[in-house]
């Protein structure tokens, strides 16, 4: 007598929403003063734990320091997350958040997260 062992990977699960815009404004530090906060005292910190929030490695950010004119990491990661989310938006305005608005660009990105809330589901194995 055999068994086999059927095994499913989990897969994520993310909430829909309507909109396909921003959540939140660049400059609405008020919707989360203490992320804020966070993120004026001690931005490299606040920047490496979204990113590994959001399954990325959690030294990313820290490339934004190596000297260029774009903060490459910020860009990336505001272009991967308007691709995940479905949020209209062009590239030149993710680049310009980026190098004006360094700091709100986290904490939208933060945000917006939280909003979306992407929680992974497990399925159990089952023996057939």
């Amino acid at each position: 007598m055999s068994s086999t062992m059927v095994v499913t990977q989990p897969q994520p699960v993310m909430e829909a929403q309507d909109s396909q815009e921003w959540g939140s404004g660049i400059c609405d530090c008020t919707q989360n003063t203490p992320e804020c906060c966070f993120a004026f005292w001690c931005l490299p910190c606040f920047a490496c734990r979204t990113s590994r929030k959001y399954g990325e490695c959690l030294c990313l950010p820290l490339l934004d320091y190596l000297p260029s004119l774009i903060p490459a990491a910020s860009l990336a990661m505001r272009v991967s997350m308007r691709q995940r989310y479905g949020i209209r938006g062009t590239l030149c305005r993710d680049c310009v958040c980026s190098f004006f608005c360094y700091p709100c660009s986290w904490c939208q990105m933060s945000r917006e997260m939280a909003r979306r809330n992407i929680q992974v589901v497990l399925i159990s194995a089952k023996q057939t």
